[in-house]
């Protein structure tokens, strides 16, 4: 079995649609969209920009995310995870999935924003740009880096498992 993967980049970068495609292709695999564990909490949800709470909650959605990892492979079944990094919750996530891949996806600003008009966006245009911005200047030390801005949907999934599949 392959070590667990996360997938990270900006906004748009196509980290949700890319690891559930890499997941399809696989025998077995789970896909843990981190927001989707952080939207889990319905009233008093703060996202990770708004102050401490906001941090705390994101803190707990990195270890919500990594213990259902952590069961997905303990029974066999393959996980690929999607989140925005930061160097707090990347050494989280290294901690909790030492083995983990990380691969991260840059995309520019005028094309993160043209795959934005084609999917719901749950961002103001200025938590948009800002959380790009974020990104853009995040010197995270990653495993692997793929310029995704040029690529189709089909193209990311297929660079994503060049990097994957040698480590099984």
């Amino acid at each position: 079995m392959r070590p667990p993967l996360l997938l990270t980049g900006g906004p748009a970068s196509g980290k949700s649609t890319t690891a559930r495609a890499v997941a399809a292709t696989l025998p077995l695999a789970a896909v843990v969209d981190v927001d989707d564990v952080r939207q889990l909490v319905v009233a008093g949800h703060a996202a990770p920009w708004e102050g401490d709470e906001g941090i705390r909650q994101q803190r707990l959605g990195v270890e919500n995310a990594c213990d259902l990892a952590r069961r997905f492979l303990g029974a066999g079944v393959e996980v690929v995870l999607s989140d925005v990094l930061n160097a707090d919750t990347a050494d989280r996530y290294r901690r909790r999935l030492p083995d983990l891949v990380v691969v991260r996806f840059e995309i520019s600003l005028v094309e993160a924003r043209r795959r934005a008009t084609c999917r719901p966006v749950h961002l103001t245009d200025a938590e948009f740009e800002h959380l790009h911005a974020l990104e853009a200047t995040n010197a995270l030390s990653v495993g692997h880096s793929i310029e995704v801005g040029g690529l189709s949907q089909e193209e990311q999934a297929r660079a994503v498992l060049e990097v994957w599949s040698p480590l099984t």
